[in-house]
């Protein structure tokens, strides 16, 4: 799938990088998918000719902005920001059911452990706090047979992520009951499976908008956006959605 796949650069300096990471791609290599050949660090590095340190993560079914340092100081202040919670992280995806006009969704999570890769961490960890902001962007309701329901109804969703918590965007919709579509791990496989043979849906719909940063060096606000995909961009427009 990423064979001779050239990766899109939304922004680089001579101390940043960032990306717009295609769905399906892993950020790094993991024992969680052994079988995987492509992974965004290797792929940008031989893209670039540079070593890259990955800042933060997105799921490897997430897409959109994903950013990079080109060496461990600018990586460890970039990593500070990120902690101290300065920057500003907006995704957009689409849900099940009408959501809300808007709200915050406070619910602790707990650390999501995997036998192999985590397999030397201990599971008797307290629930962290995890708090995402969530505003609705449209709604649509489609004549059709899912499940129990004779129509079906989804949302467009704007979430911004207050923390970092493991798949934490897709579990707190889950919690509300507005299931991301495509979500194979959390979501509702009747709806997934209605999108795929009605709209040829075969991501998540889940997309990293757009990252707004403090330059490490200069301290000027940069603004990254990545352009959504062309699965992505045909729903919406199936839809009516705008953003």
């Amino acid at each position: 799938m990423f064979e001779n796949y050239c990766l899109e650069i939304l922004y680089e300096d001579e101390y940043l990088v960032a990306i717009n990471k295609p769905t399906g791609l892993l950020v790094h290599k993991s024992m969680i998918d052994k079988h995987e050949i492509y992974f965004a660090m290797k792929m940008l590095r031989d893209q670039i000719g540079k070593w890259v340190y990955p800042i933060h993560r997105l799921d490897k079914p997430t897409s959109g902005v994903l950013l990079f340092a080109l060496d461990s100081h600018t990586a460890k202040l970039m990593g500070e920001q990120f902690s101290s919670h300065t920057i500003e992280k907006i995704y957009i995806a689409i849900g099940r059911g009408y959501v809300e006009k808007e709200g915050v969704i406070e619910h602790a999570l707990l650390e999501k452990l995997d036998k192999i890769s985590d397999r030397d961490k201990s599971a008797d960890k307290e629930a962290k706090e995890a708090v995402t902001e969530f505003r609705c962007l449209g709604q649509i309701e489609i004549d059709a047979s899912v499940g129990r329901y004779d129509t079906v109804r989804y949302s467009l969703v704007e979430l911004k992520p207050y923390t970092g918590r493991k798949h934490q965007l897709r579990r707190h919709m889950k919690h509300i009951n507005h299931h991301l579509l495509g979500d194979t791990k959390y979501g509702r496989g009747e709806h997934n499976k209605f999108m795929r043979e009605k709209y040829d849906m075969n991501r998540l719909m889940l997309h990293a908008l757009r990252l707004e940063i403090k330059h490490p060096y200069t301290q000027e606000k940069l603004v990254i956006q990545a352009p959504l995909d062309k699965v992505f961009t045909r729903i919406l427009n199936e839809f009516k959605f705008t953003i």
